[in-house]
């Protein structure tokens, strides 16, 4: 391999190239299979402890990171990924907790039975090995990750992006630190310093090293991903969430769930994009829906059957929806709406435009209700339920590694079980096959 100095990374692991972050890597998850439940589910509880006890000298770091973000200019929706604060690294310490309390699922028999030949045969759950995790402006993913892994029994590489640097360099100092005292190997998570695109491409070769890569970040990474990487890959993150309204919905019920799926995260995947309502309310509900958002500062983006229903003055900015709208992550305050005939007219719309990540329906009809959740195709699907329940911690894993839009392997949040596999053991008495 040709090493070059963007591909260089400094901290625990060796310090030396994206090559040597891997074999160490490998290494130390040998290290980590091993471990017994209590010892693993005992570094949960030391990693959380660490966080708080380092929390002055993380949120230093990120205070760094996001001065520099405002002094570059970044985005609103990614510097609101950005932030840490007493708060949040709160959660993200009582989230590993939780991790700590839940089953541990290496081990875990998952079918035995005696076969015709007399072997006996079982099927165990046992650690993916070495885990790569490709991300943008989100330090507590680096901290969820860590947490996930180390539960799990695998070796972790982290390689975020320029936007969170001091921040990632700092929790991964902590986590380091934290093995180092429990007598474990640092390199069970390490952090791959470049900032350079090469370093992530070099990453992307090390298929004799790591068993699982998981991009989190925009379609570009993804695709990046998708076509370069040798290692088996786990997209998800994008979404393009819906929320239908249909006509028997209770409106200001509606109103409540509309408002938290736009409101409570607009920075998240699993934020509301696009609004869609049956045509039989419209002329009732989006009066209401301006009069509810209006003061959150969102803006609509209505399409032609919209602007019908909703005439000036709105009391709300919006505009025509563009081509392309319906396909993009807004991340913001921002929201399409869309004013469709009834239940199949919505779940074609989201055929066509979701992402298959977190789809919901607002009726009173549960007959509405199963023909959405039946024709809709999507990881995670909620009647009468805002979209933002989509995350590890509120589906009670713990954390998350991603939440997966894909169907091989894991599919919505990824929480520890979707981070082993299995091996088949068959037990005989000197058994020939005949």
């Amino acid at each position: 391999m040709q090493g070059s100095e963007s591909a260089k990374t400094g901290e625990n692991g060796g310090g030396g190239d994206v090559q040597t972050v891997c074999r160490e890597a490998r290494e130390a998850s040998r290290v980590l299979a091993a471990l017994s439940t209590g010892r693993r589910n005992g570094i949960m509880t030391a990693l959380a402890d660490a966080l708080l006890e380092h929390a002055p000298g993380i949120l230093e770091a990120n205070a760094a990171d996001v001065a520099a973000a405002h002094a570059t200019g970044l985005n609103a929706s990614l510097t609101d990924r950005l932030v840490l604060n007493g708060q949040r690294l709160e959660g993200i310490a009582a989230g590993i907790l939780v991790l700590a309390r839940l089953p541990d699922p290496v081990g875990t028999l998952m079918d035995g039975r005696r076969l015709d030949s007399g072997l006996i045969l079982e099927r165990r759950r046992v650690p993916l090995g070495v885990v790569a995790v490709v991300y943008e402006a989100r330090p507590d993913v680096t901290a969820d990750v860590s947490a996930l892994c180390l539960k799990t029994g695998n070796a972790v590489i982290l390689r975020g992006g320029r936007e969170a640097f001091n921040t990632n360099r700092a929790l991964v100092a902590v986590i380091g630190a934290c093995l180092k005292t429990l007598d474990l190997p640092p390199a069970a998570v390490q952090y791959i310093n470049s900032t350079e695109r090469s370093a992530v491409e070099e990453l992307l070769r090390m298929d004799a090293w790591v068993d699982l890569l998981v991009p989190r970040g925009g379609a570009e990474l993804h695709r990046l991903c998708r076509e370069k990487s040798r290692i088996p890959v786990m997209t998800g993150g994008i979404g393009v969430c819906h929320i239908f309204t249909d006509r028997s919905a209770d409106a200001e019920k509606s109103l409540k769930v509309i408002e938290n799926a736009k409101i409570q995260r607009p920075s998240a995947c699993n934020a509301l994009e696009t609004l869609l309502v049956h045509k039989d309310i419209a002329a009732s509900f989006l009066p209401k829906l301006a009069a509810r958002m209006a003061p959150f500062g969102c803006t609509l983006h209505l399409s032609p059957e919209a602007e019908a229903f909703l005439p000036e003055p709105r009391g709300i900015a919006a505009v025509p929806v563009r081509e392309g709208d319906y396909d993009r992550e807004w991340l913001s305050r921002d929201f399409n709406v869309h004013v469709v005939e009834g239940p199949d007219a919505a779940t074609a719309h989201i055929r066509r435009h979701g992402t298959g990540h977190s789809e919901a329906v607002l009726t009173e009809d549960m007959a509405v209700a199963r023909r959405f959740v039946d024709a809709v195709d999507a990881a995670a699907l909620y009647v009468n339920a805002s979209t933002r329940f989509t995350d590890g911690g509120q589906f009670g894993l713990g954390a998350e590694a991603a939440v997966s839009t894909q169907k091989l392997h894991a599919r919505g949040p990824v929480g520890p079980e979707s981070l082993t596999t299995y091996k088949w053991t068959a037990y005989g008495d000197y058994a020939v096959r005949s």
